[in-house]
């Protein structure tokens, strides 16, 4: 029988297995990340087909993205009882089978299912890269291996875009739905030769479902609430009656977690600051992701004109210049403060959104490739440096939770800046049903505002 501790795998492999299991974790991420950004610029053809609008459209992003928030959550219990190796195998095969699924949907409904099932399975997948790099390399390297790792969360959603127009124009737009496939097939042979087992096991301890169900119902109702509001005109009532259930159910789910013997999220991370405010940039980091790579294909296509491969070639040189820039960020990250390289990197991105929201209908393709380079560069920046001042005050047990937890709040931001997106378009000015650059402006300014403000909690972030 292989041996599989990491006593084990350094016997067979040498050093080198700590950046074999690093890979293996990064597969996981750049198939979630992948599946997260992908379907952007194939919403312009589901729309078409099922003839559905952009208001129910959004929730093949929002929704994969409210479902990865949820579960997040749950994989520090996850990898308590079952180890990284099996927790991580086992949503990978449950992923692929979805996906496939999702690819042959014949209704807007069994997408949007699919949808949710992958971003459920996602959910879990994503912590596993952080709690696996703080957990096998020692403090002084952590940043580098964050940098390397974190190349599978900034270059998906870079190169997303491009296999995604590429395989709406020449293929189907059902092939979005098989992609990330292959990729999650591939990660559950490395993860079972090369992520190790755990060496020892907490005593096994109930898990906070009621916690679980609780915060889902509270992001979904909320989410629903921010998507009625784009057909505000007679729902008022019920949507104001909806965001008060919202308000009440995330209550009760604070008073469960401030309660429960094993809560599902441990209010003792709460205490310690730099971790707090690292959370706080994790949300804007989040909102500035998925936020603008949920707007840029959609304003490019519906206001400029452009295809769906030639939105996605938009995002190319973004992620070549990223994937020389990111590792040297992680670098960085070991050796700098953590809260002036977040904050140089908000700057950065805070930057490229206004940019894009002064850009007119006449600027070249090369100028909008150079905003959003600017734009991933500041995310490229954020994001080791967030992982790094978050985790490293922590203690070595509380780094699942933690990992959990940032994730969690990185998506979070994630989900309502995808859906606090669509409707500031749904809101802005129409022209012929769709929405017009005007409305795309103010949406690019909204994001711009929304990452600078994250400067403020950051730069107190001492770590």
């Amino acid at each position: 029988m292989t041996d599989n501790t990491v006593d084990g795998l350094r016997a067979r492999y040498g050093d080198r297995w700590r950046w074999l299991a690093v890979c293996t974790v990064m597969l996981g991420t750049m198939a979630t990340v992948l599946s997260a950004t992908v379907v952007n610029v194939a919403l312009h053809d589901i729309m078409l087909e099922f003839g559905i609008r952009q208001g129910q459209v959004h929730w093949l992003a929002t929704g994969f993205i409210a479902a990865m928030t949820t579960t997040m959550l749950a994989s520090s219990w996850l990898l308590d009882h079952f180890g990284v190796r099996k927790t991580l195998a086992s949503a990978m095969v449950l992923f692929t089978l979805i996906s496939i699924a999702g690819g042959f949907a014949g209704t807007p409904d069994q997408l949007i299912a699919a949808r949710i099932g992958q971003g459920a399975m996602a959910g879990l997948m994503q912590p596993m890269g952080m709690y696996l790099v703080f957990r096998i390399f020692p403090r002084e390297r952590r940043g580098q291996a964050m940098g390397i790792y974190g190349m599978g969360v900034i270059l998906a959603p870079a190169l997303g875009p491009v296999l995604g127009g590429f395989l709406v124009d020449q293929l189907n737009w059902r092939f979005v739905m098989f992609a990330p496939a292959p990729v999650t097939m591939l990660g559950v042979f490395m993860a079972w030769r090369f992520l190790p087992v755990p060496p020892n096991r907490p005593e096994p301890y109930r898990f906070d479902l009621p916690g679980l169900l609780l915060l889902g119902a509270t992001i979904a109702l909320a989410l629903d609430t921010l998507n009625r509001m784009q057909e505000l005109a007679g729902a008022e009532l019920r949507i104001g009656m909806q965001a008060l259930v919202a308000a009440v159910l995330l209550v009760l789910f604070v008073v469960r977690e401030r309660s429960a013997r094993h809560p599902l999220v441990n209010i003792a991370l709460l205490r310690t600051p730099a971790f707090v405010y690292a959370n706080l940039g994790a949300m804007a980091l989040g909102l500035a992701l998925f936020g603008s790579t949920y707007l840029v294909p959609l304003f490019v296509q519906t206001s400029l004109g452009f295809s769906a491969t030639e939105a996605g070639l938009l995002m190319l040189p973004a992620g070549i210049v990223l994937g020389i820039t990111f590792p040297l960020a992680g670098r960085l990250a070991d050796r700098q403060s953590a809260r002036k390289l977040v904050v140089f990197g908000i700057a950065m991105f805070a930057a490229s959104a206004m940019l894009f929201a002064v850009s007119d209908i006449s600027l070249a393709f090369g100028w909008l490739a150079l905003w959003t380079i600017l734009g991933r560069i500041g995310i490229g920046f954020m994001l080791p440096a967030l992982s790094t001042g978050a985790l490293n005050p922590l203690r070595p047990e509380q780094l699942g939770a933690a990992s959990s937890t940032i994730n969690f709040t990185r998506q979070l931001g994630g989900a309502f800046g995808v859906n606090i997106v669509a409707l500031t378009v749904e809101f802005g000015e129409h022209s012929g049903g769709l929405p017009t650059i005007n409305a795309f402006h103010s949406a690019w300014w909204l994001i711009a505002v929304f990452v600078a403000v994250a400067a403020f909690p950051v730069w107190r972030m001492r770590a």
